[in-house]
């Protein structure tokens, strides 16, 4: 079954195990996912939704469409492999390391409720200068961070690497409740007010 948010030209569809592929659609890109947290673009909040700040946001993980809702199939809970690149949310720190709630492996959204636990230490958030990381300057709980998967650590939970230029923050939350842009691989800017925030940034497409 496939729970769908009807929004004004925009739909957000939930991913479940029995959701199927449309015929005559091609699968959504990437770049389509909404993960928990990020702004939908709708006045109010509905299913699947939430408001914070005044700012309408994803309580799921869902998949973008224009007119019409695109069913995806749902991938399953599948152990992330050494070398996977996965997508999710910070929900803590420390100094030592930072914990993210894997929902997607390889492109594929997880299942609610079946997310993994990823480990990012800090002499795996960047390839230089690794004993003068500080995880705080680097995540922010609610960053939503793209890694590549190093090993297993215990049970459901995995150690997360973010030192190539491609990996590390792709999304996240100003103070002052906006979305940032990223400025630099170690920077991103509020458009709101102006003011920088240390981050471990993925490499922006815009910045050679």
């Amino acid at each position: 079954m496939v729970g769908t948010l009807h929004l004004p030209q925009l739909s957000i569809a939930k991913y479940s195990h029995t959701a199927t592929m449309a015929r005559d659609a091609p699968p959504s890109p990437m770049n389509d996912y909404l993960l928990p947290g990020q702004p939908v673009q709708s006045p109010r909040a509905s299913s699947g939704t939430y408001v914070r700040d005044g700012i309408t946001r994803s309580s799921l993980v869902g998949a973008l469409s224009g007119e019409r809702v695109v069913p995806v199939t749902a991938g399953r809970a599948q152990p992330p492999s050494p070398g996977a690149i996965v997508i999710g949310t910070i929900t803590r720190l420390s100094p030592l390391q930072a914990t993210m709630s894997i929902t997607v492996v390889d492109s594929v959204p997880l299942p609610h409720g079946e997310e993994f636990t990823g480990v990012i230490r800090s002499q795996d958030v960047r390839s230089t200068e690794k004993d003068k990381v500080k995880i705080a300057d680097c995540f922010r709980g609610g960053d939503v961070v793209r890694g590549s998967v190093i090993s297993l650590g215990d049970s459901r939970s995995y150690y997360v690497s973010t030192t190539k230029n491609d990996l590390g923050v792709i999304f996240a939350t100003s103070e002052a409740g906006a979305t940032m842009d990223p400025i630099s691989w170690l920077e991103m800017r509020c458009p709101k007010t102006g003011q920088i925030e240390k981050r471990k940034c993925a490499k922006p497409t815009n910045i050679p």
